[in-house]
């Protein structure tokens, strides 16, 4: 038996049809984005990709991350970005190119009361000192790329477990399994305590197999490589 999802399920992406698609589905709770999606989806205006998004999306949170590599410039674009809306995050990675700690921005940000998400994180210390920042009363993310550590060969659930235990230490903050690769993450994440997870719209389109028949599967699998030999007319003999 299919074990029940509880577990919030971000769209992550930087494609409005996508985004609005991935909305009225009715599975998911939030959206993501990054310069790097932006990017492969050719936005050329980051304020205009961000009106269009919170016109079409008004009752989710969506993230929005800065672009800045300098903590000064780093302010004032996050201060801009959390006026674009009341269900806006604003993202802020952990540390800047040079390897310098964000923590002291986050905690300039945090005391006035914007929520944040912070970004890119792969350690315990991380963490700890992002919740730790987080000013008392205020709504944030801690975003840890599940994903990217599993990429390395080690198994990220210790790292998810000890994160979703810090996070809950502090009312208001939710811990974020990102760089998800399969269906699969997001069971996994919420056996690991988090509370959300972003997913790609394939990941998400994916969703539907949830539950699925094994052997039906297979079925389906041999009638698609049946599909393509006819499609590409290859023979043997």
């Amino acid at each position: 038996m299919t074990q029940e999802l509880t577990i919030k399920v971000y769209a992550d992406g930087a494609e409005i049809d996508k985004m609005v698609a991935a909305y009225e589905t009715g599975k998911i709770t939030g959206f993501t984005t990054n310069p790097s999606l932006m990017k492969k989806a050719g936005i050329t205006s980051y304020t205009d990709f961000a009106k269009a998004a919170l016109e079409k999306i008004t009752d989710l949170p969506i993230s929005f991350e800065v672009f800045a590599d300098d903590f000064e410039t780093m302010e004032k674009e996050a201060e801009k970005i959390a006026s674009f809306g009341k269900n806006v995050y604003v993202k802020i990675p952990i540390t800047n190119t040079k390897g310098e700690s964000a923590i002291p921005l986050i905690k300039k940000l945090s005391e006035k009361g914007l929520s944040l998400n912070v970004t890119a994180i792969l350690t315990i210390q991380q963490v700890e000192e992002t919740v730790a920042a987080f000013k008392e009363g205020t709504t944030n993310i801690v975003s840890v790329f599940a994903g990217r550590a599993a990429d390395t060969g080690v198994d990220p659930m210790p790292l998810m477990q000890a994160s979703a235990k810090e996070c809950h230490t502090k009312a208001g903050t939710e811990l974020l399994w990102a760089s998800s690769r399969e269906v699969l993450n997001i069971f996994q994440a919420q056996e690991a305590g988090a509370d959300i997870i972003t997913c790609t719209p394939e990941i998400i389109n994916k969703m539907s197999m949830i539950g699925m028949d094994l052997k039906e599967l297979s079925l389906d699998t041999v009638r698609m490589f049946n599909r393509d030999i006819k499609t590409l007319g290859y023979s043997i003999l």
